[in-house]
């Protein structure tokens, strides 16, 4: 798993219980046909991207949600952001997957809201890099259990092998919790859904030594955006 190319190789092979692989499996309600290779594709496209621009910073997230990197194959971007990914990575392009009208997801808007305001390319991850969800209920999302963590866990090494960042920033206590023996420098930064959002802008402009935003400055998310229904989405 020393390249973009046999990474997502690897990835694409994995079959767990109650979880969807984007880049082995098609949705059969929202999918086009050839979605998985699509989402391939995409990740590829990030990975070969963040390699030529020299990405030293990696954030990671818990788990893929149904309404981002599900749908997109891109961890914590929805459809509405993907042209911004591609944009800050250089100007590759990256694909929809699905069928019908975009799909927001409130995490993916406020990290890329942050994102658009560093405007430096970074790897986007999960600590979990498929989609969990609960039995029976295809979109929904649920924590990842240990044992599909031990599972995967080989895959998020050989990335952090394959990019060698200088740092990690981990989103959420439990992504920050599973990455403590990482030999790196981790920075946890709370995850902005149940109302973390301003302690997570915070954090990351902390990080990054950005000023504050002028008092009154507010962050404007897609219409379609929920709140509660989406959860822990990245």
């Amino acid at each position: 798993m020393k390249t973009p190319k046999s990474f997502a190789a690897v990835l694409s092979k994995i079959r767990l219980p109650s979880v969807f692989n984007p880049y082995l499996e098609c949705c059969p309600v929202h999918d086009r046909l050839d979605a998985a290779r699509v989402r391939r594709r995409n990740l590829v496209h990030c990975l070969e991207a963040a390699l030529a621009l020299r990405v030293d910073t990696i954030w990671i997230a818990r788990d893929l949600g149904y309404r981002g990197g599900r749908r997109t194959g891109v961890p914590l971007t929805d459809e509405i952001h993907l042209g911004q990914a591609g944009v800050l990575l250089g100007g590759i392009t990256l694909d929809r997957a699905t069928r019908g009208p975009v799909v927001a997801e409130r995490t993916a808007a406020i990290v890329w809201d942050i994102l658009s305001r560093i405007d430096e390319p970074t790897v986007l991850w999960n600590i979990f890099p498929l989609h969990p969800y609960e039995a029976d209920h295809p979109f929904s999302n649920r924590r990842h259990t240990r044992a599909e963590r031990d599972a995967t866990w080989p895959l998020l090494t050989a990335l952090i092998a394959m990019i060698r960042p200088r740092r990690i920033v981990a989103i959420g206590q439990d992504s920050g919790a599973a990455l403590a023996s990482i030999d790196i420098p981790v920075r946890v930064v709370r995850h902005p859904s149940y109302g973390g959002q301003a302690e997570f802008i915070a954090g990351v402009r902390q990080i990054y030594g950005i000023e504050s935003p002028a008092r009154g400055e507010t962050l404007e998310l897609p219409l379609s955006c929920g709140h509660a229904a989406e959860g822990m989405q990245t």
